[in-house]
């Protein structure tokens, strides 16, 4: 991601300056973007990579409203020190008395590699700076719904024992609202295509019955973007 960002900035450099400082003439009633997507999650040591689709309408050409959806995937080490006090103080009690008597060796540690699989969902507006012909910038607030799907796959008999007593039905899903907000850039090197890369900033509260803290979720995207129908700034 950090490459595609680069490349991009080097290409804005690249640009014509007589292009780049000069109103844009063509803005399309409508805009469809798809793309490479990337979630960071650090307080749930959570990375995750999918798809991002976003479709829109340009109201004015500074304001545009639009749906966005994502779905990423990634694998996370379930341990103690990410759950609430109260189930922290539960599972360490439980492998203490199991130490002592002799049942695991000292130092177990207890680490679930657990599958996840988030979707986004979000709608609003979009605001749109077009003064530079070759390139849109813009800013958006974030704000809807994620909903996550968390399936543990515990290595031994003792960590299947304490997911059972956590997640009953082997799978623990979630759906929490969202909000934050985001901005990129777009590269306008075709009359009705560009480059898109952005960037989001979100809060939420998934799995807050197990887990000890809220979560804070970095999304970065790249990819195509399309732009069609009427010309608005007629």
């Amino acid at each position: 991601m950090t490459k595609s960002v680069g490349f991009l900035a080097l290409l804005l450099l690249l640009v014509s300056p007589q292009h780049v400082f000069s109103q844009q003439e063509y803005v399309g009633l409508f805009d469809l973007y798809n793309g490479f997507t990337w979630f960071d999650s650090p307080s749930a040591k959570l990375q995750e990579r999918g798809y991002h689709l976003q479709a829109g309408i340009n109201a004015r050409t500074w304001l545009a409203l639009g749906f966005d959806y994502a779905v990423v995937q990634g694998t996370l080490t379930l341990a103690p020190n990410l759950l609430k006090p109260a189930l922290q103080n539960q599972i360490t009690g439980q492998l203490a008395a199991l130490e002592a008597a002799g049942l695991i060796p000292a130092g177990y540690q207890v680490a679930v590699p657990t599958a996840s699989t988030t979707q986004t969902f979000a709608a609003g507006p979009q605001y749109e700076y077009r003064r530079f012909r070759k390139v849109t910038l813009f800013l958006r607030p974030s704000i809807g719904a994620i909903y996550e799907s968390a399936t543990p796959h515990p290595t031994d008999a003792l960590s299947t024992a304490i997911v059972q007593q956590l997640v009953p039905s082997g799978k623990k899903t979630d759906w929490e609202p969202f909000y934050g907000f985001g901005g990129g850039a777009e590269l306008n090197f075709l009359r009705y295509a560009s480059i898109r890369v952005q960037a989001d900033f979100v809060h939420n509260d998934l799995f807050n019955d197990i887990l000890k803290s809220s979560r804070n979720t970095v999304r970065l995207s790249i990819g195509p973007a399309f732009h069609f129908g009427r010309n608005i700034v007629r």
